[in-house]
């Protein structure tokens, strides 16, 4: 017999007022990084700095990404549909995901380009870029100030501020190259800096896709351990002989599901019994939804116990079938 429920009132609460705030936040700099890209790429052509264009191609991928944030955060809020079974919570992951993906390659071309330009020297405006690179400063700033009020928990929100913050980066690079052209007229510093600013945003858009990676993949959330919480089942909760067939898995990065096998001595109650690892689970380790299946004698996935119990079990193969012959 199976027994599911979701027990979401807790981590709702805090995550809703949150979530409306930061879809705020998220389109207000959105729209302050795109209004400013268009400037800033202009200003890139018009004084042939690589530094103001690798910082506007930077902005470009922050605007879509904020965007792209922005939407997920919307989406998110829809409730689950029958194909949808888990709602659009993951939406945001995957947006994580695809932006680590775009950042990487604007990166690698502006190495690229950088290259050309150390072989090629080519002429830069000092003073116009000084000026276009402050300005861009300045509503990096803006922008960070508003995202950084958000929640910090969620990976939205993180590479939505991991892009302003790159931005931040690559606005002082610019500056710094712009003042050194205007003391020494020293044009390849342009392309030096402005592949310090791509490797600066490779570094963050690699964490953030290992991250959005590991929880489409189902991974374990970083903060727990699947064969510690099995043993805390079978030590804890009364009549529980062992805990089997265990997964646990992140959502969005935030809220955490598990499934499990209890196989339960004779004559316990399986009601009683499920209802106290659902409560520890919630209570202790933060698993707000999970799916018990309660068993007396044989588990009913052991037909294929060949295939299962090797990778399956939080035990390992033998330890389990000394239950069950």
């Amino acid at each position: 017999m199976a027994h599911d429920q979701g027990s979401h009132g807790h981590s709702h609460g805090a995550g809703h007022v949150h979530g409306s705030t930061d879809k705020k936040r998220v389109l207000i700099a959105a729209c302050l990084t795109g209004g400013f890209m268009v400037a800033e790429a202009l200003g890139g052509l018009l004084t042939g700095s690589l530094a103001l264009l690798a910082d506007a191609g930077h902005m470009l991928a922050d605007a879509i990404a904020l965007g792209l944030a922005w939407y997920a955060f919307h989406l998110a809020g829809r409730p689950a549909t029958g194909r949808l079974t888990y709602g659009f919570a993951r939406v945001k992951t995957l947006v994580a995901y695809t932006n680590g993906i775009a950042i990487f390659v604007i990166a690698l071309w502006i190495v690229y380009e950088a290259w050309g330009r150390l072989m090629a020297p080519a002429p830069v405006l000092g003073g116009p870029m000084l000026v276009v690179a402050a300005a861009g400063l300045l509503v990096n700033i803006a922008s960070f100030f508003v995202l950084h009020g958000g929640d910090r928990e969620s990976l939205n929100m993180r590479g939505a501020i991991l892009h302003v913050l790159g931005d931040l980066l690559g606005s002082a690079a610019a500056i710094v190259a712009a003042i050194i052209i205007l003391a020494t007229g020293w044009t390849p510093i342009d392309p030096v800096l402005s592949v310090l600013v791509s490797l600066l945003i490779l570094s963050t858009a690699w964490s953030l896709m290992r991250e959005a990676a590991h929880v489409l993949l189902e991974g374990v959330p970083a903060s727990l351990d699947r064969d510690l919480i099995a043993k805390d089942l079978e030590a804890s909760v009364k009549g529980v002989r062992e805990v089997h067939h265990m997964h646990i898995w992140s959502l969005d990065g935030t809220s955490n599901m598990a499934t499990l096998h209890a196989c339960l001595s004779d004559g316990v109650n399986p009601h009683v019994a499920v209802s106290a690892i659902k409560k520890r689970l919630a209570a202790r380790h933060g698993i707000d939804h999970a799916t018990v299946e309660s068993e007396f004698g044989q588990c009913a996935d052991s037909r294929d116990e060949h295939d299962h119990h090797h990778h399956d079990h939080a035990h390992g193969a033998p330890a389990d079938r000394r239950h069950y012959h």
